[in-house]
This record gives structure tokens, C-alpha cells and sequence, in this order.
């Protein structure tokens, strides 16, 4: 992965223009689909399956007078005054006529309906008129709204004293909007930036991408809503968590470029090599948060799942920006990026030698200076705070679990719920209207509930709803029934019923279970069905279902983490590790959520108005958010700690060296995160986004200062070397990430190997096959393009060499490059290498036709194994055509020379390939995998086993096999 980010990097550096102009086109093509698209967000939590759900769904067929979004007016009468004042209900009830008449009004109520108890106070001082609307929430628009509300100020201005407001379903839901405060998240961001840069430009850079990024995913989000169903919190989230990763992943990758021209590294070279290092990491984080997000479809719950989705998408907008645009910039900006003082001595010294020799300077410097950190000195703040975490690494790691352990225990009083308006904010007509109700007549007006009975069979409808009125009444938990009546075609009836609390309080939800429970005892009684149904009932079947998948989400992203950090790292104990600490990172942050938001602990201090619970889907949503981020900080700390020890350094100095290399950049990109997500939490709405927010600020500070950068280098210093053990089987069984950049190292390392005149074939010391087990002596050779050479040996060595140089078979040691190519990059190799087994009949005589007719390429390799099975006189004349025709470099093995002179011209370089001598081997298996890829031509298998060849004792100094 980091050579092909390599080549990604270097090309965007070169084609900068290009790659901008690109993104500008995909965000105008994405903006017009917005524009022609964009419908409206549908904020009604609708829930499939549920009995709520299902029963709802049904009364909007049989009962759709019942069933539709409501809204509520309140009347507060005049002081001295009641709602049974001829002049007061005379405007009351002109009011609801007039309501009634709107068109978008499906029916209208007064509070003095006789068929409806309980809509005017014991005191009769306030009333309810209840308003149905024609449509779902949905279709309810804002000069809709605006109607009813004027319609309420009117009847106030009739009323001198009066109090008027219109609430209810209609008016609970809000539209997030961004302010001057969230603005303010940004600047702070701008400020670390400059700081962490020390440049202007630098600092622009991430803004720009991570601005780009989320203009175009908040438009295809936007472009979304006309096609699916997308909840309004939706693109706030999308557009929080893009703009704060966003700024992140472009700073990790411009940090390591501006880190690299300050070592005198050339301004291209750099942009490539940051985007093969950091970019690997960045995309490994963000496969994490995205992966985590797309999981949110395990609670099965289609707004959550579009709203995963979403965010998600967000995630790979951001991704793909500072992958491409980034490197891209970097061109446009040239050595404006260089730190100062690097910038002028690079102008003074020009491009000659002594440019280099500066730069070599430079490189030892920084490594005499990662040498002083290893060996506990220097390295700033940084290495000061690593030194001192790792000084005692049991205190330390002690004193984090107590300390997030003891702040994880309020979690345990987490309340969940949907949003009602309630937690709307302070003068808000929804809100005003919420607690005059509650106040007038109690909190269970605000969160009524509707039992539904199927009484098509029955043949005293009246008398069955009279029934289950009565004993409804008499449950615990009811204030009272407002309304027991069948519909016009008696073959469903409904039960209005008010509870003592209000929608969101536990003694609701118990009161929603009794109803339930009782359903059976309805069935033998009256011989009819009942189901429990309304927003509240809905609300509370929506956190019921949320509540029950967060053990299955949890065990998903705990999997996750454990998979795929196991695959980076390379280790059983890092990824453990990470997920302890990302449990305790979650877990604390409930805890810390909980206190301010229930308890009210410091709840004046984030503008948190009304205490009680939290929007049902916070935990879940922040699971997933928090896992992402988290594993973002784990992977940019750590891969530099596996980066260092890879290359050489002891596991307990890398440590040390890895947190001096990344720490700042972490830190920075922390408090941008944290401070992103924190000004959204003043001014957010209480019942969506400001829990939400609270929840991420307190997740990611936690998460980044206290378990990464103070937990891990603590425990990864107690553990040393063990940190890095792996198990060979699984090591074997693991896919490679190489999110160091080793592969990209190697090969940066060889890119001049082997010096001299072009080669098709090269090798030095070559070993086929693997850590545990050699299958023949070291190697040397060098093949010319369009070159031909003979191997000779024992079928099993000869067979294994061949099938390495082919890239179907592994090198245990030694190097080789084919057709261009190093082995490393075997996929690459198997494009540009034949391998022809000529005791394999007839498909390999086809592929010698072919390859005979074809001119070939000089840098295409053949390669025929066990030419001497070439007995009738067919096979021989098609192989003499191929090698003495054909352009392409040819590789003949045989057994030995006899037979062949007349097929290889006189001056064949020759190699004969030897094996090692045996002892036991103490090892039950070896790692080699399959001999080929499985598109490999099926005459290149071979006829000879692992098994049959004697393990090495030791590898000899001399090279083995001249050519001659």
C-alpha cells in the first residue's frame, strides 16, 4: 500500500493543478445535484416491525383521523378570568374555526368537545385545542407553522392577559443551524495550526481540504434528501465529524512533509514519502471510523442507518482529499513549505553537491537527535512527559484505570430517550407550549398514549371500549383517559390515555408495559387485540431497540479493533491494549455525560438548560465516532513507535523516540478535534446535538491525552519487546498493511540496485524460500534483456529458484529484481514473468506455440522448467523457435546441460543451483503458502514437494551457481 501511495503522492505533486481543478469540478457537479435534488429532512423516528410501529401504521388506515401528526394550542385565560367566560370561549372557539378551515388542517378540536374529558383544567382556567394535520411531519412546512402561530397571536391579542402558544408533535421537532459560537471552533483550529506550522501557508492547507471535503459530502447529503428519508441531525454530524477529521488527516500528512524538507529532503520526494507514510495511516484510521459508522446498521433502525451511512461517507470524502489534494497543493506551494531557516541555507547552496552534503548534515543531525532521546534525553515537552509516564509505568498505568474507572461509574444512571420538545430551547413556542402544559395539567399530558383494540368481530363495540376504559383507569400510572370510541366503521377503536409522567421518565415506560402485559387478559375477556401506540410509545420502542444493540455494536467494534490493529501492528498485545483503552475512554465519557446532563454536575457551564435524559441513539453514535478517532490516535502514535523498532531501535527507546516523532502532531490534532466538537455544545439543541457534542469532547480529550499519551507509552514501555510478539501462524494467516512504510523503504533503498548496464533478471544472495526454511544456496546473477540462461540442479532447488524469480514462490533472504520489478512486489512480477512446465501436457506446448509466434518484449521473462522433458520432436523445434526467435528474455531449467546444446546457442551464460547440507529441523512446519497465484497459468505447477528437501544448517559465505 505505501508504494502505490508513493506514486499517488508524487504524481498529485506533479499535476497539482489538475488535481485541484479536479476536486473544484466534483464539489460544483455535487453542489448542481444538491440544488436539483434537495428535498426536505423528515424528522419522524419511525421504527419497522415494532408493535408500535405496525400499530400506528394500521390506525392510519382505519382511524386516519387518529392517527396523523398533531399539534396542540394552549389557552391560558385572562387573570380573574376562566375558559367558561362567554367572551373567552366565544375567541377560543372563533380561533379553532378558523384553524379548522386552513387547508393543510385535517381536523380541529376546541377544548370544549363533549366527547373528550379532561382538555380544560380542574380550575378551568386553561384548555387544549388538539389540531390534526393533513400529511405526515414531513409535509409540514415552515410558512405552515407560521400560520398556526400567528393564528395563536391573534387569539392573545384578543385576550388581553391571555396565554397562547401552539405546540405538540407538529412543533417538537427543530432544525439544527450553525452560529457565530461553532464558527469559533475554527478559529482555534486556525490558531493551532499556525502554531504547530509556523507558516500561513502551511496552516491554510488543511483548512482548505478539510473545507472542501465537507462541502462535498454535505451536498451529496443534502442531494440525499430527495431520494431517502434523512433525519435533520444528520448532515450536523456529518458536517461536525468531516470538518474535524478532515483538518486532522491533511495535518498528519503536511506535518511529516514540513518534518521532512526541515531534514533538507527534496520538496517532491517529501510530498511522496509523507503521503506513503502518514497517508497510510490515514487511511487505516479513517477505514476505522468508517467502518465503525457503517456498523450503526446493526441496530436496524433506517435513521440511524442514514445517518451512519452519512457520516460515513463524510469519512471517505476526507480520505480521498488529503490523499490527492494535499501532495497536490504541496506542488502548487513548492519550497514555500520548507521551514525558514531550512529554506534560505537551500537557496544559498543551490542544487550541487553541497546541497547535498547539507542535506546529509541535516539527516544525521535528526538522527543524533532521535539518538539522544533513546537514550533518555532531550526530545522538549515531549520527551520530558514521555520520560516521566514511563519512569514508573506500573503507577502510571494504575492510576489512568482508577482514575477513568472512577469516572465511568455514573454511566450506570444513563437515561435514554427521543427528543421531545421539552428539551427545546428556552422561548421557543414548542417549549413555552411543553411546559405550560405540564404545568396547567400535568406532565403526562405532554406524552399521551394510544391504545388500539382490532373489535371488527365483536358485536358490542360500545361496551368494549366502555371496558377497557375502565380498566385502563384503574392501572397504576394513568391520570386519565381523554377519549374510548370505535371508528365510524366500529371495526377499530382507540383509548386516548394520559399518564402521571411524562414521556421521557421511567414510570412511563413501565406504564406502556403494563398496557401490553394486559393484552392477553383483553383477548380472553373481550375477544379483541390490543396494541400500544403513539409518539411516546414509539419514542420508547426506538430506545428499547437502541439500548438492546449496544452490546452487539460493542462486540462488533471491539472485534474490529482487535482484527485490524492486529493486522497494522503485527502484535496480540497492542490491539488489546488499544481496545482496554478505548472501552475505558467510552465508558468514561458516559460517565461524564451522565453527571452534567442528569445530575446537572457543571451544567451551567455548557449552557445545559433542563436536566433528565439523553437522546436514545448518543451512545451508540458515539461508540462508533470514538472508536474511529481513537484508533486514529493509537495507529499515528504507535506505527511510529513500530517505525522506529522496525528500523533498529530497542522496543523500550522506540518509545520513546516514536512518541518525541508524532506526539505533537496527536496533540494538535486533538484539541482541533476537541475544540471543534466543543462549540457546538452551547448552542446546540439540548434534545439532539448538544449531548452528542458534549459526548465527543469529553471522549476525544480523554481518549487522546490521557489513554494514548499517557497510557500506551506507559505500557508499552512495561511490556519491551513482548509488546511486538505475534504467533506464526497467525503472523502467516494476517494480511500486510505496512502502514510504516517498510516495503516503501526497501524499495526507495534499492532503487538504483543493480548499478550497471539495464538488467531483465538480477539477484544477490537470492534464497527461495522462507524465515523457518531455505531451499537452496545463496544466488547471484544477472540476466541482459532479451538474455537467455540455463539452470541447471536438482529438480527441487532448480524448481524453487525458478519459481521465485517468477514471484510465485517467497524469498527467504537475498535480494532479486525481474522485468523491473523487486520480488517484494510479487503480484508485479507474476504480470511479467511466464513459467512454462513442459512435463505439464498439452497446455504448456500451446503456451510455447503462442509465445514462439508472439515477437515478445525483451522485459518479458519466460521462464521453461524442465526443458529435458522435451523428448518428441514437436516440443524441441517450438522451444528452439522461442529461444532463438523470440525478443523476450528466456530462462531454460533442466535437470543438466546433455540434450540441450542444440536448442541453446553456444555462449549461454549457465547456473547450477545447489542445495545446503541437512540437519534436523526442530520446526513442525514451515510457512510457505501456496506455491502459486491463483491466476498462475496451470501448466507452471510444479511436480515436486516442500517435503522432500533437506532443512539448511547454515548459509555458506561463497556464491554458489557462477554463471559461466
Amino acid at each position: 500500500m505505501s508504494t502505490f501511495l508513493y506514486r499517488l503522492g508524487r504524481w498529485c505533486f506533479r499535476h497539482g493543478g489538475r488535481v485541484l481543478a479536479g476536486w473544484l469540478l466534483v464539489l460544483a457537479v455535487t453542489g448542481g445535484a444538491a440544488f436539483g435534488l434537495m428535498g426536505k429532512f423528515d424528522n419522524a423516528f419511525t421504527l419497522p416491525g415494532t408493535q408500535s410501529q405496525v400499530a400506528l401504521d394500521q390506525l392510519r388506515m382505519t382511524f386516519p383521523e387518529m392517527a396523523g401528526t398533531s399539534a396542540t394550542m394552549v389557552v391560558v385565560a385572562p387573570p380573574g378570568e376562566t375558559l367558561d367566560d362567554p367572551p373567552v370561549r366565544a375567541a377560543v372557539e372563533a380561533t379553532v374555526t378558523r384553524i379548522g378551515k386552513l387547508d393543510f388542517i385535517a381536523s380541529a378540536q376546541s377544548p370544549y368537545f363533549e366527547l373528550t374529558d379532561g382538555m380544560i383544567s380542574a380550575d378551568r382556567r386553561a384548555g387544549l385545542a388538539s389540531l390534526m394535520l393533513d400529511g405526515s411531519l414531513t409535509d409540514f412546512t415552515d410558512p405552515q407553522k407560521a400560520a398556526l402561530i400567528g393564528e395563536a397571536e391573534q387569539l392573545q391579542a384578543a385576550l388581553p392577559g391571555a396565554t397562547v402558544r401552539m405546540g405538540g408533535e407538529a412543533f417538537n421537532a427543530t432544525i439544527p443551524s450553525l452560529g457565530l459560537v461553532e464558527a469559533l471552533g475554527v478559529g482555534v483550529a486556525v490558531v493551532v495550526l499556525v502554531l504547530v506550522m509556523g507558516s500561513l501557508v502551511a496552516a491554510s492547507m488543511p483548512l482548505v481540504t478539510a473545507l472542501v471535503g465537507v462541502l462535498i459530502s454535505m451536498a451529496l447529503i443534502l442531494a440525499a434528501t430527495g431520494l431517502t428519508t434523512v433525519n435533520s441531525t444528520t448532515p450536523m454530524l456529518a458536517l461536525m465529524l468531516g470538518l474535524a477529521v478532515g483538518i486532522d488527516y491533511a495535518l498528519f500528512i503536511l506535518s511529516r512533509h514540513r518534518e521532512q524538507l526541515g531534514e533538507g529532503m527534496d520538496v517532491e520526494e517529501s510530498a511522496a514519502r509523507a503521503v506513503a507514510t502518514s497517508g497510510s495511516a490515514v487511511i487505516f484510521a479513517g477505514m476505522t471510523v468508517f467502518i465503525a459508522l457503517v456498523g450503526l446498521s446493526v441496530a436496524q433502525i433506517p435513521f440511524l442507518t442514514t445517518m451512519g451511512i452519512a457520516a460515513s461517507l463524510g469519512i471517505a470524502v476526507a480520505v480521498a482529499v488529503a490523499l490527492t489534494l494535499v501532495p497536490a497543493m504541496a506542488g502548487l506551494a513548492g519550497e514555500r513549505l520548507r521551514p525558514r531557516a531550512r529554506r534560505r541555507l537551500g537557496r544559498g547552496l543551490g542544487r550541487g553537491p553541497d546541497r547535498h552534503e547539507a542535506a546529509t548534515d541535516r539527516h544525521e543531525a535528526a538522527r543524533l537527535r532521535m539518538q539522544a532521546v533513546a537514550a533518555g534525553r532531550g526530545g522538549g515537552m515531549a520527551g520530558w512527559w514521555v520520560r516521566t509516564v514511563t519512569r514508573r509505568p506500573v503507577l502510571t498505568i494504575v492510576v489512568v484505570v482508577v482514575a477513568l474507572g472512577a469516572l465511568a461509574l455514573p454511566a450506570r444512571d444513563m437515561q435514554l430517550a427521543l427528543p421531545n420538545a421539552g428539551q427545546n430551547k428556552v422561548g421557543t413556542s414548542s417549549r413555552e407550549a411543553y411546559d405550560l402544559i405540564a404545568r396547567e395539567f400535568g406532565p403526562g399530558y405532554n406524552g399521551s398514549l394510544v391504545v388500539t383494540a382490532q373489535i371488527i368481530g365483536s358485536t358490542d363495540p360500545l361496551g368494549v371500549m366502555a371496558g377497557l376504559r375502565k380498566d385502563i383507569e384503574a392501572m397504576p400510572g394513568v391520570q386519565l383517559v381523554v377519549i374510548a370510541t370505535p371508528n365510524r366503521t366500529a371495526d377499530t377503536g382507540i383509548v386516548q390515555v394520559i399518564p402521571t409522567t411524562g414521556p421521557d421518565d421511567p414510570t412511563t415506560n413501565a406504564l406502556v408495559e403494563r398496557l401490553r402485559a394486559a393484552a392477553p387478559g383483553w383477548q380472553d375477556r373481550y375477544g379483541v387485540q390490543t396494541a400500544v401506540t403513539g409518539y411516546t410509545a414509539v419514542a420508547i420502542d426506538v430506545s428499547q431497540r437502541l439500548g438492546a444493540a449496544l452490546v452487539p455494536f460493542g462486540i462488533f467494534v471491539v472485534g474490529m479493533s482487535l482484527v485490524l490493529l492486529t493486522m497494522v501492528f503485527r502484535s496480540i498485545v497492542v490491539p488489546i491494549k488499544a481496545t482496554v483503552g478505548y472501552l475505558l475512554s467510552v465508558l468514561a465519557c458516559f460517565g461524564a455525560t451522565t453527571l452534567v446532563f442528569t445530575h446537572g454536575v457543571g451544567a451551567h457551564l455548557v449552557n445545559v438548560e433542563i436536566l433528565g435524559p439523553v437522546i436514545s441513539f448518543l451512545p451508540i453514535i458515539t461508540m462508533g465516532i470514538l472508536f474511529g478517532l481513537s484508533m486514529d490516535y493509537e495507529v499515528f502514535l504507535v506505527s511510529r513507535m513500530r517505525e522506529d523498532h522496525v528500523h533498529g531501535t530497542p522496543a523500550r527507546a522506540a518509545v520513546h523516540t516514536g512518541f518525541v516523532g508524532s506526539s505533537i502532531v496527536v496533540l494538535a490534532a486533538a484539541v482541533i478535534m476537541v475544540a471543534v466538537f466543543a462549540f457546538f455544545v452551547p448552542e446546540s439543541d439540548r434534545g439532539s446535538m448538544q449531548p452528542i457534542a458534549f459526548a465527543l469532547t469529553v471522549g476525544v480529550a480523554i481518549d487522546a491525552f490521557i489513554v494514548r499519551m499517557t497510557l500506551v507509552p506507559a505500557v508499552m514501555s512495561l511490556l519491551g519487546e513482548r509488546a511486538w510478539w505475534l504467533p506464526r501462524w497467525l503472523d502467516r494467516a494476517l494480511p500486510e498493511f505496512d502502514v510504516e512504510g517498510a516495503a516503501l523503504a526497501e524499495e526507495l533503498a534499492l532503487r538504483d540496485w543493480p548499478a550497471g548496464p539495464p538488467v531483465a533478471l538480477a539477484a544477490e544472495r537470492l534464497v527461495a524460500g522462507d524465515q523457518e526454511r531455505a531451499l537452496h544456496a545463496p544466488v547471484d546473477l544477472r540476466v541482459p534483456p532479451g538474455g537467455r540462461l540455463l539452470v541447471t540442479g536438482e529438480p527441487a532447488q532448480r524448481t524453487a529458484l525458478l519459481l521465485c524469480l517468477a514471484g510465485r514462490l517467497p524469498a527467504a533472504e537475498g535480494k532479486g529484481r525481474v522485468a523491473g520489478q523487486l520480488l517484494e512486489h510479487a503480484g508485479r512480477v507474476r504480470r511479467r514473468v511466464s513459467v512454462l512446465d513442459l512435463r505439464r501436457t498439452p497446455a504448456a506446448i500451446d503456451e510455447l506455440v503462442r509465445l514462439g509466434e508472439e515477437p515478445g518484449d525483451p522485459l518479458h521473462v519466460v521462464i521453461v522448467d524442465n526443458a529435458d522433458a522435451a523428448a518428441d520432436l514437436r516440443t524441441r523445434e517450438l522451444l528452439v523457435t522461442l529461444v532463438r526467435e523470440s525478443r523476450s528474455t528466456v530462462v531454460v531449467g533442466a535437470l543438466d546441460e546433455r540434450g540441450l546444446v542444440p536448442i541453446l546457442p553456444f555462449a549461454t551464460p549457465r547456473l547450477k543451483v545447489r542445495s545446503l547440507a541437512p540437519r534436523p529441523d526442530p520446526r513442525p512446519e514451515s510457512r510457505l503458502g501456496p506455491w502459486f497465484d491463483p491466476g498462475a497459468q496451470p501448466d507452471s505447477m510444479p511436480d515436486v514437494g516442500l517435503d522432500l528437501l533437506d532443512p539448511p544448517t547454515d548459509r555458506p559465505t561463497i556464491q554458489v551457481g557462477d554463471p559461466r
